[in-house]
């Protein structure tokens, strides 16, 4: 897939769930989410924070290194010093304020990852990224993100399939979320099969794997960015390591974290 369809949907995931924050009130703002100690407009304002620094990495990549050690201190001095570092500017704003902020700070990532090419890479947190990688990363944060949002408001919202880009991202995750809790990768295979949203199936891994997770793309999704528990979900898991994978499965980066019991 080409840089330039991963931009595409990137812009579509955020605009939907722009049409679904539009008509929220100013008491649903408010609300607490499943994210602990996040209202449904620090959800908004974490996605309004990176999406500028996204932006930043990509068209201004020395100002952003020049900055990293900053950033990456006050993230690493506990969360609600975190919180104030990237939050503390939008818990000051009104929600049409931060509205109005996430769409500008959406707009310059649009700008900058016009020109990315398939070959370029992104400095960030850690290790440099590919162009798809990195902006796979942001479709997968604005979903994610949304799914928090959607229940606490009680919305819904109908799976696409762009929820390709999450599910593959969770697939090549698995190690990393292993490796992310000092444990060793397992080294039995497992094969993912999912029904698409538009009636396709999606297969990722080994054909032969003994092990396998079958089922939904939105079950895969919501597992692997911790939204959904498994045993919530109709994932068929066969096998202890894909079984273990499930419980551990973390598509994002940052300090390792489970997903709800």
């Amino acid at each position: 897939m080409d840089v330039a369809e991963v931009r595409a949907d990137l812009l579509a995931e955020q605009e939907s769930l722009d049409g679904v924050m539009a008509g929220l009130s100013d008491d649903q703002w408010s609300l607490a989410t499943p994210s602990p100690r996040w209202s449904v407009a620090d959800q908004i304002g974490h996605l309004t924070y990176f999406d500028n620094t996204a932006a930043q990495a990509i068209s201004e990549p020395d100002a952003f290194t020049a900055g990293l050690a900053d950033v990456v201190g006050a993230l690493g001095d506990g969360p609600e010093a975190s919180d104030a570092y990237t939050l503390g500017e939008y818990r000051a704003m009104s929600p049409t304020d931060v509205l109005v902020a996430w769409r500008a700070n959406r707009q310059l990532l649009a700008d900058a990852s016009a020109g990315l090419t398939n070959d370029q890479r992104i400095p960030w947190y850690g290790p440099s990224m590919g162009s798809k990688s990195f902006l796979t990363a942001r479709l997968m944060e604005a979903w994610a993100h949304g799914q928090d949002i959607l229940d606490t408001v009680g919305a819904q919202r109908e799976p696409t399939d762009r929820l390709r880009h999450i599910a593959q991202l969770g697939f090549i995750t698995r190690g990393w979320s292993y490796i992310n809790r000092g444990l060793e990768v397992p080294e039995a295979a497992v094969r993912v099969e999912l029904a698409a949203p538009s009636g396709d199936t999606w297969t990722f891994g080994d054909d032969e794997a003994a092990e396998s997770v079958v089922g939904s793309a939105e079950d895969f999704c919501l597992v692997v960015t911790q939204r959904r528990n498994v045993a919530a979900t109709g994932l068929q898991v066969t096998g202890a390591a894909a079984a273990d994978w499930m419980t551990k499965a973390q598509a994002f980066a940052g300090g390792a974290t489970d997903g709800p019991l």
